[in-house]
This record gives structure tokens, sequence and C-alpha cells, in this order.
């Protein structure tokens, strides 16, 4: 009890430290929220804006009501230690007595919402002038119960939004434009929908291994808006999340004025966080791609979509090393469920299922048709690492994905051609 006091205590002196220093400075706000895609998509924003202007992002995955209050501010999280909540408070004293001219302009904060009242709480810190809702689907329904109230919590992003600001909605997701009726702002649509006004078209992939190792991977597209098409490349990224954010940062960008060929010059210097699908070498001339930063049913499906998409050799086989999706609640044996049924319709070769809850995944795609040699359950990311190892081929390219708690980074590291850059690449400092 006493603990949790001084948990919201501590919450609100941050929110109350970080509303003031908004209110001084005045910075334009945009706030990046959905159930999927939340810091691919301000990654991009990032590179887009900052070309041209003064921006500061959310590091790594500061999104709760600590991570944006600290952004704010621009200091770590305090979390438990006296001393760092004695600097956190300098540092907000200091920025409000002493006007600091370095200040950014425009904070982008991406706004996680884990519980009812999330985003409400979000956006009373920091109001925000442009948001950007990329997807919703089914995470956290342990807190929340049902996909309609995850929904009407996201919505609020939107609803908070001034007349004169801008609502940068995903087009191709039905709920999330469901949200642009709680909104006075202007709407901007985009995705690969031909009604959306910011559009991406003729995507196309490149996979690349050579000899000496090193791998080629990016993505081309036309993209579209108010009659204009540029071709945008995104290097080093694979799988249509990245396009998507790439379409959301062109949205803001335009928004802010800047035309199409600056936004896809700025794109060049867009690169996924650690554990976002990125595309890293494995051991005997393998591909990983490591996906493995967290998932949901709707990131799970996009991502072996995109496993199965991608061009490769005749000879080369497809593995899914999938962990538990968590916070499900009573969706959790469907949802796992339908993803072995996905694994099996998409023809992938080889599927490893890790943890209690994914099991499910290895039943259901057993019982959609793949045989006993092409479908395997371990308890651990470590045992699915060993395993998939021992049975690696040359060639071969491996999905790892799981919830954050699975911390399936662990099979990366056990595959890749670099174990000792773990803690630079992977999406968490394992030892």
């Amino acid at each position: 009890m006493f603990h949790d006091i001084m948990k919201i205590f501590a919450k609100n002196l941050l929110a109350s430290l970080a509303r003031a220093v908004i209110k001084k400075y005045r910075p334009l706000i945009i706030g990046i929220t959905g159930s999927v895609g939340k810091t691919s998509t301000k990654e991009a924003i990032f590179a887009v804006l900052a070309s041209k202007m003064s921006v500061r992002k959310s590091p790594g995955n500061y999104n709760t009501e600590f991570g944006v209050s600290a952004t704010i501010l621009g200091i770590s999280a305090p979390g438990r230690s006296p001393f760092r909540w004695l600097g956190a408070i300098a540092r907000a004293l200091g920025l409000l007595m002493i006007r600091d001219a370095t200040y950014p302009k425009v904070l982008a904060l991406e706004m996680a919402a884990d519980r009812p009242g999330d985003i409400e709480f979000l956006v009373r810190i920091a109001p925000p002038k442009i948001g950007v809702l990329t997807a919703i689907g089914p995470a956290h329904l342990e807190r929340f119960g049902t996909i309609e109230r995850v929904a009407a919590e996201k919505s609020l992003l939107v609803a908070a939004l001034p007349a004169d600001g801008t609502a940068i909605l995903n087009a191709d997701d039905e709920r999330v434009m469901a949200t642009a009726a709680k909104t006075k702002a202007r709407v901007v649509t985009y995705g690969f929908s031909d009604d959306a006004a910011v559009r991406a078209a003729d995507i196309s992939t490149t996979l690349t291994h050579n000899e000496d190792g090193q791998i080629g991977a990016g993505m081309t597209a036309k993209v579209a808006s108010d009659g204009a098409v540029v071709p945008m490349r995104l290097d080093g990224v694979l799988g249509t999340s990245h396009v998507y954010a790439a379409l959301a940062a062109t949205s803001v960008g335009v928004a802010f004025g800047m035309n199409l060929v600056e936004i896809a010059e700025a794109l060049h210097a867009y690169a996924p966080p650690p554990g976002r699908m990125r595309v890293i070498s494995g051991i005997k001339y393998t591909i990983i791609l490591d996906d493995t930063y967290n998932a949901s049913p709707l990131s799970m499906r996009a991502a072996l979509e995109t496993l199965r998409s991608l061009p490769i050799a005749e000879e080369t086989r497809r593995i899914a090393v999938l962990g538990d999706m968590l916070e499900l609640g009573a969706e959790t044996d469907n949802a796992h469920e339908e993803v072995g049924r996905h694994v099996a319709e998409l023809g992938i070769d080889l599927l490893v299922a890790v943890g209690e809850r994914a099991r499910a995944i290895h039943e259901a795609a057993s019982q959609a048709g793949m045989s006993s040699d092409r479908v395997f359950h371990f308890g651990s990311a470590e045992e699915a690492g060993r395993f998939v190892q021992e049975r690696l081929r040359r060639g071969d390219i491996v999905l790892a994905k799981g919830s954050r708690g699975m911390r399936m980074e662990r099979v990366v590291k056990e595959l890749m051609a670099e174990p000792l850059r773990a803690k630079e690449l992977l999406v968490s400092d394992i030892e």
C-alpha cells in the first residue's frame, strides 16, 4: 500500500513539473499511439523533422507516465534512486527559472496505453497539436477486456487534438478511421488504400547475402500526396510495418510544410530500433529477422507475412521461432491458435514455438497440416535457440518474435554471426 501511494505521488510530481515546462516553452507536441508500430513511427517522424528543425523524441520505450514526463524534462527516468529524483527536480526547476534557448521546438512523444486512463493522463501532461494513430488491435486485453475498449482508449489522443491541429490516421485500419468522428482537427490519412491522402504503391523488397557475410536489405516504394509522386527508399529494413512508419512520418512532414522530395531524402536516416524487424547476419550464412521487442496478434501476423513474402532462393527455408503473446486475457488461446493456423497457411518451413501459451501455436499448426518434423515446442528461448542452431542450413531465414517477457532476443544471440555485438544490436543488454 505504501509503495503504491509513493508511486502515485512520484508520478504526479514528475507530471506536474513536466506540465510546467510545457507551459513555459510551448513546444509543438506530436503524440503517437497505437497497438503496434509506435516506436518505429516515432523514429521515422524524428528522421524527417530533424532534417529541418530542433526535435526531441522519446528515447527507447519512454512511453508511460514516467517516460513521457522524463522526455519533456530531458532526463532519464528517475526510477527508485533518491539522487536521480533530486536531479530530476533540480533539472525541472532550472528549466523553469532560467530559460534554456536550446529547448527543442518539437517533441515527438510515444504514448502507450497499458491500462484504462493512460492516454488521458498523458495528453494532460503534453497536449498534442498533432496526433498519430498507427493501428488498433487486441493488446493488453487482460486490463481492457475487449478490443472496443482498447479502441476507445486510443481514440482519446485524437479527441484531445485542438481544432487547428492535425489527426494522422492509418487509412487501412477501420477502427483507426472510426476515430476521425471524434476530433475537430484536420484529418490526414495514410496507407496503401487508394483513398489515403498519403499513400504508397509499387513496393519492392531487396534481400542479398554476400560471401563475406554482409547483408543487403531494403525497400522501395512510390509515395503519392496531393498530386505529387516521388520514389522512397528505406535502407536496412524489411516489412510493411516500416513502410507504414515512413508514410506516417511523411504525413507529419507534409503537415509541417515539407515537400515529398525533402521527406524522401530525410528518410534515408531512418533506422529501425533494435528488435523491430531488424535484419541481422546469422551463423552459417543465414539471415535473422529480429522482431523480438514485443508481440501482439497484429504484429505477429505482419511479421509472418513479411517472412513469407521475401524474395529467396528455392532451397532457402523460412523458419519461425515464435514465443508467447502476453496480456491477451480471455483471447489468449484463440490468438495463439490463429497464429499457428496462419503459419501453416503461409507454408513456413519450420516452426519452433516457445513458452506455455505458444503450445497452442504448435498444436494449431499441427492440426492445420504441418508434419511433426516441421513443428517443435520448447519451454524457453535458450532451448529453442540451441535447437535451431543445430538445425540451421546455409541460407536459411529465421524470424524470431515474442512478447517482451519471453526474452526472445536470446534466440537471436544464439544464432547471430557476431554475438559479441549483442548489446549493440539486440533489444536488451543481455550478457
